[in-house]
């Protein structure tokens, strides 16, 4: 009898045993039919998703959601959203951004008057000249950055803070080549100079949102807005200079900006807002700004030596056009012809070959049959505007692998460089 109640009770166990292990196995089934289900649906929908983003962009994405969307920023940390009713808000998200470069930017804006030496009117009157223009703070110490021809011919210079507080100036260092210039103040020690950001001119893009801060006609710390028309400018200035390499902008500059800083969207300096091109003298939505690569290089020496010393090859170059390609047969369509070298320099020296048959160019006389310079120190030169990028940070003295293409034939050669002058520059674009 006790046997059999045993023998009841062990298939009483065993049945709930077998029958819970039945329920978590079919609840067990049942999850990974369902995980499997879910995942097929999630792919499912990023597909879906991933076409909205496709051909609407993550504003259509954020609309599917029902996330009312203001505005978006793009940026390399991802996207910076602004949620809300545009009504709702006092600025636009465009708006905040500018006013936000402002407001940690223009205290770093200086305002320059200066007196030239006096000059003798027709009345014999001496009176002495008196220009503005704008710099920006580099030092707690009181170096400025700004135009050469802001401050080249000037007898005394006077720098305006934000506090309205005037101090003079010394010219530190001046490079008229790029039109560019350092000069210093002194200040109280209550007084406290805030150093502007430099940022990079390198990856600047068209269409890209720039703003310009400087003192128009005399208007202190005025901001404009625009955007990068153009890069790689060469700019012809009034006084007959070249600036190589500027940046073009639509970004409203007037007489008193030069000098000033040209800003990205995150309050960097990207530009030197330096010259204009006008029939009237005033904006007329083509102006121009040093790179500020450009002037981070030479600022130390500036500083240090009051100049820039600067490496050039000794013979004269002409930008390749399909019309001389064509006309000459050449064996290449891109490079810098060598027209002539001089005789007896460092580039006749060192093997370069200049041109033996006489033509004309243009309004110009030019040399076919020389060398084509196709890259130096292993940089490749296309054109003229690659030549003076590649040269750019040397100095005279130093010496340079040429590489040239002679008559179908690869060719390099090192060569010293001499001191660069504003001919050399003002050659490159006739």
């Amino acid at each position: 009898m006790l046997r059999t109640t045993r023998m009841r009770v062990i298939r009483i166990l065993l049945a709930i045993l077998i029958g819970t292990a039945s329920i978590v196995f079919a609840y067990i089934l049942i999850r990974w039919t369902n995980s499997i289900s879910e995942d097929k649906r999630k792919k499912d929908l990023a597909e879906v998703l991933k076409g909205v983003v496709e051909n609407q962009g993550v504003e259509g994405l954020l609309s599917l959601s029902g996330v009312p969307v203001a505005n978006i920023f793009h940026g390399e940390e991802g996207l910076l959203i602004f949620e809300g009713d545009e009504r709702s808000w006092v600025y636009s998200a465009d708006e905040k951004q500018t006013i936000s470069v402002y407001e940690n930017v223009n205290k770093s804006v200086v305002h320059i008057t200066t007196i030239a030496e006096a000059q003798v009117n027709a009345f014999m009157d001496v009176l002495p000249a008196k220009g503005t223009g704008s710099g920006i703070i580099l030092s707690t110490d009181g170096y400025i950055l700004t135009n050469a021809h802001v401050v080249e011919k000037a007898a005394s210079l006077k720098v305006g803070l934000y506090n309205n507080r005037s101090y003079p100036a010394k010219l530190v260092g001046i490079d008229s080549e790029d039109d560019l210039a350092v000069i210093k103040i002194n200040v109280e020690k209550d007084v406290v100079l805030k150093p502007i950001t430099l940022g990079t001119s390198e990856e600047l893009k068209i269409g890209q949102k720039v703003i310009a801060i400087g003192n128009p006609f005399g208007y202190d710390r005025t901001l404009t807005v625009g955007v990068v028309s153009g890069l790689n400018r060469p700019v012809r200035t009034s006084d007959g200079k070249i600036i190589m390499n500027a940046i073009q902008t639509d970004a409203s500059i007037n007489p008193g900006n030069s000098g000033g800083p040209l800003l990205n969207g995150r309050g960097e300096v990207i530009g030197i807002n330096s010259t204009i091109y006008s029939t009237t003298g005033s904006s007329q939505g083509l102006n121009f700004a040093i790179p500020i690569d450009t002037a981070i290089a030479v600022i130390p020496d500036l500083i240090k030596l009051g100049k820039v010393s600067r490496g050039w090859l000794d013979l004269a170059a002409v930008q390749l056009s399909p019309q001389l390609v064509a006309y000459a047969k050449l064996s290449v369509d891109k490079g810098v012809l060598v027209s002539q070298v001089v005789s007896g320099g460092f580039a006749d020296r060192a093997g370069l070959r200049g041109g033996n048959q006489m033509v004309q160019y243009g309004s110009s006389v030019i040399y076919l049959g020389g060398d084509i310079i196709t890259a130096v120190n292993g940089e490749v030169v296309e054109d003229l505007n690659d030549l003076y990028l590649a040269l750019l940070p040397l100095k005279s003295g130093q010496k340079v692998s040429v590489t040239v293409n002679r008559k179908g034939e690869s060719k390099q050669m090192h060569v010293e460089l001499i001191e660069r002058t504003a001919q050399h520059v003002s050659a490159l674009v006739r």
